[in-house]
């Protein structure tokens, strides 16, 4: 690397890290402003909520890196275009693209750092910040969903009429085994109940039907002793889980959804779509932010970094509709959350058209 490179590169990831303080300390603020009341119903002291804080900071920090670093791109170069450096470097004979190469590999580094947290670190603590949250923040959590139909097995299927998660007990279960698309055994109870000393299930009130082609066989009893590939927490609150997963526990929870058929995979697909676009959003707006901003204006830069902002809350506004439409409609969901990175892919490129050279 030249001396201006390292001398670019410096100031724009001392920049993005100032930056990244700067918001996170705002952000801290008014998050604890706004569940001070909570902290004081539960009677929980500084001591206490310092663990949550702990996993609040990095995870929000992570989560605003693209708009960070996209503030950070606009600061610098347009301070350096106010000082005509920008100018200098061009009349020189650099061209605008060879510019470009210090802010790339800095928009790299933070992007695969991003990667990295966001994939293998940030979910570990992600698990104290939801049970923080689920414990003292939200309201108890009640399972509700009726008609409960489970893959447990490649062959094995349960269901449930109802389940109450306070009880860990199921209503009107049964438990059938199909083998090329015939039933063979089907085990009906009035209720099952999960035994925590024996880590097993007891069924209660149960009936058992085994077929051989034409011959039925019957059994009946009060209680009976079953190891099935469900526990309670298959059951119990799912708020936050898949911020709470690694990227190799979350690719293992999406194939075991896939397994049981369950309805709810796609929010976890998206999520693990999300890692993965993020790092490339933080580089995509570090490129418009350095094109927005290498053009002395005679107002000052206070207008560049304005406008750094207000695309920064456009690009926020972009992507919660495009997560809301990869959750709620039937486009597909890889398409729907890289719809801002396509878009403003497109819209960089067309600004770098006009850039001055």
């Amino acid at each position: 690397m030249k001396i201006l490179d390292k001398y670019i590169l410096k100031k724009f990831l001392s920049t993005f890290v100032f930056v990244v303080l700067i918001i996170l300390a705002i952000v801290t603020v008014i998050d604890y402003t706004e569940k001070n009341d909570d902290f004081m119903e539960h009677n929980l002291g500084l001591i206490d909520v310092l663990p949550y804080y702990g996993a609040f900071i990095p995870w929000i920090g992570n989560l605003i890196t693209p708009i960070t670093i996209f503030i950070a791109a606009v600061f610098v170069t347009s301070k350096m275009a106010g000082h005509t450096e920008i100018v200098a470097m061009l009349a020189s004979g650099m061209s605008f693209r060879r510019l470009l190469v210090p802010y790339m590999i800095g928009a790299g580094l933070v992007a695969l750092s991003s990667f990295y947290l966001n994939a293998y670190v940030i979910p570990d603590a992600n698990k104290t910040r939801i049970a923080f949250e689920t414990a003292y923040i939200k309201k108890p959590f009640y399972f509700t969903e009726r008609d409960i139909h489970l893959k447990i097995a490649p062959e094995t299927y349960a269901y449930m009429e109802s389940y109450n998660n306070q009880r860990d007990v199921g209503y009107r279960f049964t438990l059938e085994l199909i083998e090329d698309k015939n039933l063979k055994e089907k085990l009906s109870a009035r209720r099952i109940e999960w035994d925590s000393a024996q880590s097993n299930w007891k069924v209660k009130d149960w009936t058992l039907r085994k077929f051989d082609g034409l011959t039925e066989t019957y059994s009946e009893g009060k209680e009976l002793d079953t190891v099935l590939n469900i526990t309670p927490k298959d059951f119990g609150n799912t708020y936050g889980l898949q911020e709470t997963l690694t990227l190799t526990e979350l690719n293992d929870y999406i194939s075991l959804l896939k397994e049981r058929g369950a309805d709810n995979v796609k929010i976890y697909l998206i999520e693990r779509y999300i890692r993965f676009m993020a790092p490339f959003a933080a580089i995509i707006l570090t490129f418009i932010g350095v094109i927005l901003s290498s053009k002395k204006k005679r107002g000052g830069t206070g207008f560049q970094i304005a406008l750094g902002f207000v695309i920064a809350f456009i690009f926020i506004i972009f992507f919660i509709l495009s997560k809301a439409i990869a959750e709620n409609s039937t486009m597909n969901p890889i398409l729907a959350v890289w719809l801002p990175n396509i878009t403003f892919s497109i819209v960089g490129l067309i600004l770098y058209k006009f850039v001055p050279r």
